[in-house]
């Protein structure tokens, strides 16, 4: 065997839709979207529709500018924004030997932006098991020694090669962060270089959340990919690509 083509994978992006709004008044147990000051009112319903009246509001249309809308009166639609954005497909380097082997790395950014007052989640999940493929061959994917805690060092083990991840920014989730020699701790760091997972199939994997808007500007959370091929361990020859789905959706 030769060598062992630059591993690809190939990033693409969901932007999930939201039905829970942003809300105004709160707490451990309960939410409220809207309230509403007035002298009564009652709703009515049937099978298909709900109708909500008031008694002593007034009943004001939409008003916008170039910077801002307003939408006055009895319970106005709430929307809320989020977007999603990606870097190119990753690939990863260096090229990796199938006789010598090595470890090969790329990093992917993922930017999210919503305007939602109870912020976002962000998940990474693949239509594949294993994620890495050239082919019919496969790339198996990392394995944790203690899950569901990610391992704080890559290791592979005894296995001949394997492929994972690990996310890192400030709206990482506790899953992927550590204390000492420890992850999955609270408060702890999140880095490119400890807590290691592996993607798990149609299994989605969340590695951000926030609970506060952050419209304009948005979050960065970055997602490091690594592949390791051992010494005279054998994995077939080819050009391994994974498609790694991201969704974002608002609180």
């Amino acid at each position: 065997m030769k060598n062992f083509l630059p591993v690809i994978v190939f990033f693409s992006l969901l932007a999930g839709a939201c039905s829970v709004l942003a809300y105004e008044m709160g707490s451990s147990s309960y939410r409220i979207q809207s309230s509403s000051l007035n002298v009564g009112g009652t709703s009515q319903s049937s099978t298909n529709y709900r109708m909500e009246e008031t008694i002593g509001e007034i009943a004001s249309d939409e008003s916008a500018s170039a910077s801002y809308k307003l939408k006055a009166g009895y319970q106005q639609m709430q929307e809320v924004y989020i977007s999603i954005s990606a870097s190119a497909n990753v690939s990863m380097t260096p090229e990796l030997q199938a006789i010598t082997g090595g470890t090969s790395n790329g990093t992917a950014t993922i930017n999210v932006k919503t305007d939602s007052l109870a912020g976002y989640n962000l998940k990474l999940n693949v239509s594949t098991t294993p994620a890495l493929k050239s082919g019919s061959a496969e790339f198996p994917d990392y394995t944790e020694a203690s899950p569901p805690a990610p391992d704080y060092d890559w290791s592979i083990g005894t296995a001949n090669s394997e492929f994972g991840f690990t996310p890192w920014g400030q709206d990482t989730v506790q899953k992927y962060r550590y204390v000492g020699t420890d992850c999955n701790q609270s408060g702890g760091t999140a880095d490119g270089n400890q807590c290691w997972d592996g993607l798990e199939g149609s299994t989605e994997i969340q590695i951000a959340q926030s609970s506060s808007s952050n419209h304009p500007s948005g979050t960065d959370t970055y997602v490091k990919y690594q592949g390791e091929i051992k010494s005279n361990g054998f994995q077939t020859p080819g050009n391994y690509t994974a498609t790694v789905t991201a969704t974002a959706t608002a609180n």
